[in-house]
């Protein structure tokens, strides 16, 4: 038995919103639901059996926070709202569509996109060390950069701080021109990328030669109490059980730590056991602080990252 459900959308920016690109967002309702799904014009027509219809209708309606007001839909939303339905929690589901973070530079809408996502931030909020562990365009560092802007516009801390291991300082720096600034910023360049999509860069370099924004390696940390401060430690995975202790003792009176990393991806020397897994099993009963692990599911890059992290995962579990 077959049945139609026809949805009349109010305007062409909501058809161009629902669909996607090349109707990329149709194809993946109709993955996820088993539904034909076909657009002319602002009418939706959804075909299939009737719980098929039923539940692509469903998630259709349960993304019309976002393509009412012509806002981009992504292959993560549509898996979200699918999660909200099986978990019913329409509700959060609410929540997290209308919670807006911040908007870009170029005035884009940032918000958590996935139920993870909303906990890390919310971890972010309100305790004063916060890791975040998962693997690639998960949003771990970009979040984290943002709360860390939205702190220092909002005076909650007088300075921000970012810092990441440079694992290769020993060696292969010595081969990159210029002078130790320059060598390291290769290493820095993600955390200048997120910085660079919420302050204007002419803002950001005034904030850089005045110390109110710091991005510098690890080893620039030890010996200081960082008071005041949104400090972000990002490619945690990389750091030794030593240099990990070292930043967490930085921590000083009204400040916040956020300790990204992938510990998957660990590019220490074999023999090395990386800090932030000695850290997981030391602090994790520890009140005060935050743990929070996202995955492939919260990939918010390219949908092919969430295939290639997939089949990582696969292959390692399957490797002798």
């Amino acid at each position: 038995m077959t049945e139609t459900l026809t949805i009349q959308l109010p305007s062409a920016a909501s058809s161009i919103a629902l669909a996607g690109e090349q109707e990329g967002n149709l194809l993946s309702l109709a993955r996820q639901t088993g539904a034909r799904l076909v657009l002319r014009g602002q009418d939706l027509f959804i075909s299939g059996t009737p719980e098929q219809v039923r539940l692509c209708g469903q998630m259709v309606r349960s993304l019309e926070e976002l393509w009412r007001e012509g806002r981009p839909i992504s292959e993560v939303d549509i898996t979200t709202v699918y999660q909200a339905l099986d978990g019913q929690q329409q509700d959060e589901l609410r929540e997290l569509q209308r919670d807006v973070l911040a908007r870009t530079r170029r005035g884009e809408l940032i918000r958590a996109k996935t139920f993870r996502q909303r906990q890390y931030v919310q971890a972010i909020r309100t305790h004063t060390l916060t890791f975040g562990i998962g693997p690639a365009g998960t949003g771990k560092t970009y979040l984290a950069a943002l709360l860390a802007v939205q702190a220092l516009q909002e005076n909650q801390v007088e300075r921000l701080i970012l810092t990441r291991p440079a694992v290769e300082a020993g060696e292969r720096l010595g081969f990159l021109p210029g002078d130790l600034q320059q060598k390291i910023n290769p290493y820095l360049r993600p955390l200048y990328d997120a910085l660079y999509e919420l302050i204007d860069p002419e803002k950001m370099t005034n904030l850089m030669e005045r110390g109110v924004i710091e991005v510098a390696p690890l080893a620039y940390m030890r010996g200081r109490t960082l008071n005041n401060a949104f400090v972000i430690l990002d490619e945690a995975q990389n750091t030794t059980p030593a240099q990990m202790k070292m930043v967490l003792t930085r921590i000083g009176f009204n400040s916040r730590l956020v300790v990204t990393g992938d510990i998957t991806q660990t590019d220490l020397p074999s023999h090395q056991t990386s800090g932030l897994i000695v850290a997981q099993k030391i602090l994790k009963n520890v009140d005060g602080i935050a743990f929070c692990y996202l995955s492939k599911k919260d990939v918010v890059r390219h949908p092919l990252v969430e295939k290639i992290v997939d089949a990582y995962e696969r292959y390692e579990l399957n490797a002798p």
